[in-house]
């Protein structure tokens, strides 16, 4: 059973979000995994008709806060082909799936995509060990912005070093950058990446301060045609002719993104300070637009936006590979705000909006009311 609630990083409790939901709120929203979408929603046939047999392969879990300093300054990740759930539900557009991705996989907990956010503190390096053993291919890793050896920097064809299937290697990472940043395989990067091998590296100064709420959002342009290839489906994936299908915030597409254990929706209660860690994991611009709360960007790659330059704004435009930390205060009246790419056909599920790439900030107060049970109705919250 997942304990935390809302986005990897400083969601409530189970028990808080049972308490704050009211039981009559609870009960409305159980067992309605097959409801049907709402009567001005058009309903479309989604791209990913030839689905295989995908039994033999785990399903991906929700991306996870591993904290490297508290094991010692040492990770396994390992590789994982999986299937990848999207939007499982028949509601506003779905099923949405990628029958087969290549996730990572922190230690013993379950695979995702995104792979697991890796948190250390600057200063305390970390050994990172990438285990292949159960792989048919070669990977490698590649963490962006942290200076580290030219053997550790995870390329094959500049270092010589690939991580054959059987095999395993341990990176040396010096956590001497502060900021977030990325880490991915760069092997055969343009198709490993669309297959789901990347996820968010975090490190925090000496001395950090966190806000009231702090959660980490990677927000991701997938074309479904190289997983579903992967799958065995009979269709063709040109990288250089990218058709971007599945828009999604860690790894979901809306209304899922909603789900409060397996989406990512921003939990806040009034007056809260709130950080949110944005990473573009994918290969096209997203504006990321929040209703009703301006925001500042502190933190760009890694670097401290000086409080000088730092001005309020309500979208920020994020670049493939790209980190924003933005900042705000949970201020407005208690209720329910979207949070989107402005692209607005990025927020669809095929024909259908709203979809993909879209999240909300959500209110405690705002829990125990009938919106927040219908939107739990169409994410497929059970209680």
């Amino acid at each position: 059973m997942v304990n935390q609630i809302g986005a990897p990083g400083d969601g409530l409790s189970r028990r808080d979000f049972v308490k704050a939901t009211g039981t009559a709120g609870l009960a409305a929203a159980a067992g309605c995994a097959g409801s049907a979408p709402a009567a001005n929603e058009t309903q479309a046939a989604t791209d990913t008709a030839t689905q295989t047999d995908t039994a033999d392969v785990p399903t991906t879990g929700p991306p996870q806060v591993v904290n490297v300093d508290e094991q010692g300054g040492q990770v396994t990740i390992s590789t994982q082909a999986a299937r990848h759930p999207v939007h499982p539900l028949d509601t506003m557009g779905g099923p949405v799936e990628l029958p087969r991705v290549w996730a990572f996989q922190a230690d013993d907990r379950q695979p995702s995509v995104p792979g697991p956010i890796l948190r250390t503190t600057e200063g305390e390096d970390m050994a990172v060990t990438l285990d292949n053993t159960d792989s048919q291919m070669p990977h490698t890793l590649h963490f962006h912005g942290v200076r580290k050896t030219w053997e550790n920097d995870g390329v094959p064809t500049t270092t010589g070093i690939t991580v054959k299937p059987g095999e395993k290697h341990t990176y040396e990472i010096p956590a001497n950058v502060p900021g977030t940043h990325l880490y991915h395989c760069h092997y055969q990067t343009h198709r490993h990446v669309e297959m789901g091998m990347f996820g968010i590296f975090r490190v925090d100064p000496k001395g950090y301060e966190p806000a009231d709420k702090e959660y980490f959002m990677t927000v991701r342009d997938w074309d479904s045609r190289l997983p579903r290839m992967f799958a065995g489906e009979d269709t063709q994936y040109d990288p250089q002719n990218r058709n971007p299908d599945v828009f999604t915030v860690n790894g979901k597409s809306a209304p899922r993104t909603l789900h409060p254990e397996d989406g990512s929706p921003i939990i806040v209660e009034k007056g809260d300070t709130v950080r949110l860690h944005l990473v573009n994991g994918g290969y096209m611009n997203h504006p990321m637009h929040i209703h009703n709360h301006r925001f500042q960007l502190v933190e760009k790659d890694g670097g401290q936006i000086p409080e000088a330059a730092r001005h309020t704004m309500d979208i920020t435009d994020i670049a493939p590979a790209e980190r924003h930390t933005i900042e705000f205060e949970a201020d407005a009246d208690p209720g329910i705000y979207l949070m989107h790419c402005h692209k607005v056909n990025h927020v669809m599920n095929g024909q259908t909006y709203p979809g993909g790439m879209l999240s909300g900030v959500v209110y405690k107060d705002a829990m125990d009311t009938d919106i927040f049970t219908s939107l739990m109705e169409y994410a497929g919250y059970e209680g």
